[in-house]
């Protein structure tokens, strides 16, 4: 691990201060004994709609701060949120384990997840079960005895049982046929810390291989995480102090990301100091190219739980994002409920929309993006419609972004641009600033792995329809710029950023011995700067 110091971390944390545009912002929204949400039970019509109109307050408040990942509790104690074939439902809902509440509740929080850009992911507390005696241990024990073992009065799963992984695979694979989720979260995916046994990682990474596995053939562009424990394991100057997820409790987690098994990770690092820092970096140094998260235990800043400064909390925010992860907040009411202030202090840190880190690793083609863009003022705010984008991916259907600027072109790798992220509809209607200055638009595709298209971007502000095509004209064989380029070259590239060939600057250029493809444009002066010209597709 580089031996950064926690003075240098702190110098790290002030350069932090630059929004980036792609970072999970995620909150653990807990549901056991309604702890976050519900808060009162669902007997009738009118308590249903007690708990939508709850969940969906909730929702505004999280967008509001740009959270972008709701990870929630779908699975609680061998109990679920939603009809299940498999598992009795959780009490959480209409007060009696094992009686509906009337609704499906985990449809209902991805619909309103997804009219506000935000990823679902259901959260399955995999090995513990409850209360011995509890309703889903009780149920689950008549039906399988010989799979659940007894530590103090609470129900464990086997781990050490095959027929434990196919269980809790057939739970994950269930929640992934029948809903739109983006994800499954995986909580004490582990060993009971007092439970002594043989081969103990390999066993609790069959478990996590077997939902992968049954999960991903499914629908392959759901991200599989879990949430570790905060430390991995001891570092050459830092102790995990007893407590860590490799040797402690059999959670190979940063092996899980080296063998392909996990999308994402969120340790739980409810620490301070030299307990914190360290190891989130030993983290972030060993993703293997995939996104981590750092779980911040914000309920530490309550009076009854650690009473920690908010300043603590401010420092994890600023050096995690200066090392390039991003924050989950435990737990959803402690943030809402704005404890010590940090419900404006997330506002204020996260300014900007993020998106979430595309999976490049499951599917690196961006999507073809929007050919026209049409914007019609009009008295209730600018009408926006889009056509035109097609999916590479083989997903089920595209979203797409929408960047504002009052300037041409849009910087869409500006986050402070972004006004909508992940709609579904190509046709939005958007409110206008208070300021007179002409606002242009700009339009991205988005498939369901997060890579995102070029823009289509309009190229007028006048009150009528202006319809704006993003792509440079041509015939297959020659390209045509309208306007000129102050510039000694023109460079064709790939989406991915490799240089294909470069032509001395004209209006003209051949491309008759470019393969067909989608490419980009820029210009190169002779002190090296180079901006974008726009993007073209050759179809012959």
């Amino acid at each position: 691990m580089k031996r950064y110091s926690i003075i240098f971390l702190l110098f790290l944390s002030l350069l932090a201060s630059a929004q980036p545009k792609y970072e999970v912002r995620a909150v653990w929204l807990t549901t056991i004994g309604g702890i976050d949400w519900p808060s009162s039970y669902a007997h009738n019509g009118m308590g249903i709609e007690r708990q939508k109109q709850q969940l969906i307050r909730m929702l505004d408040q999280l967008k509001t701060a740009n959270v972008n990942t709701v990870l929630l509790q779908t699975r609680i104690r061998a109990t679920t949120l939603y009809p299940s074939d498999i598992e009795p439902w959780d009490g959480c809902l209409s007060g009696k384990p094992g009686v509906s509440p009337g609704y499906d509740a985990l449809q209902f929080a991805i619909d309103e997840c997804h009219k506000r850009g935000i990823e679902l992911h259901a959260w399955v507390v995999t090995i513990p079960v409850g209360k011995w005696n509890g309703y889903g241990c009780q149920q689950l024990r008549r039906r399988y005895p010989s799979l659940i073992r007894k530590i103090g009065d609470e129900g464990y799963m086997n781990p050490e049982s095959s027929q434990t992984a196919e269980y809790i695979a057939n739970i994950c694979s269930e929640i992934t046929r029948r809903y739109d989720i983006d994800g499954i979260h995986l909580d004490y995916i582990r060993y009971p810390e007092t439970w002594r046994g043989s081969k103990q990682r390999e066993n609790i990474t069959r478990i996590v291989r077997t939902i992968y596995q049954k999960t991903k053939v499914l629908k392959p562009w759901i991200k599989i995480s879990c949430s570790p424990i905060g430390k991995y394991d001891d570092l050459s100057r830092y102790s995990s102090r007893g407590w860590n997820a490799n040797r402690q409790v059999a959670q190979d987690a940063q092996g899980w990301l080296r063998s392909g098994l996990m999308d994402q990770l969120y340790p739980m690092m409810y620490f301070r100091g030299n307990n914190f820092y360290p190891f989130a970096i030993d983290w972030q140094e060993n993703n293997y190219g995939r996104t981590v998260v750092s779980g911040l235990g914000i309920y530490m800043l309550h009076p009854l739980e650690g009473n920690w400064p908010v300043n603590e909390v401010k420092r994890q925010f600023n050096v995690t994002r200066s090392i390039g992860m991003g924050h989950c907040y435990f737990r959803a009411k402690f943030l809402l409920d704005n404890v010590k202030g940090i419900y404006n202090i997330a506002k204020d840190f996260d300014r900007h929309p993020a998106l979430i880190p595309p999976m490049k690793w499951e599917q690196s083609r961006a999507p073809l993006p929007p050919t026209t863009l049409t914007v019609k003022r009009t008295g209730g705010g600018d009408q926006i419609s889009w056509s035109g984008a097609r999916d590479l991916s083989n997903g089920p259907y595209l979203l797409y972004n929408i960047y504002a600027s009052t300037e041409l072109p849009i910087d869409i790798t500006n986050p402070a641009n972004l006004v909508a992220t992940r709609t579904t509809s190509c046709n939005v209607t958007m409110k206008r600033p208070g300021n007179k200055r002409p606002i242009y638009y700009a339009v991205t595709a988005l498939d369901r792995y997060g890579n995102e298209s070029p823009a289509v971007m309009q190229q007028t502000a006048g009150q009528n329809n202006a319809v704006a095509s993003y792509l440079l004209p041509n015939d297959g064989k020659k390209l045509t710029l309208d306007y000129s380029v102050d510039a000694e070259l023109l460079v064709v590239r790939t989406l991915q950023g490799t240089v294909v060939k470069n032509f001395i600057n004209s209006k003209q250029i051949n491309i008759a011995g470019l393969p067909e493809g989608f490419y980009e444009l820029k210009s190169l002066n002779r002190k090296g700067i180079s901006h974008r010209l726009g993007f073209f597709v050759i179809r012959r």
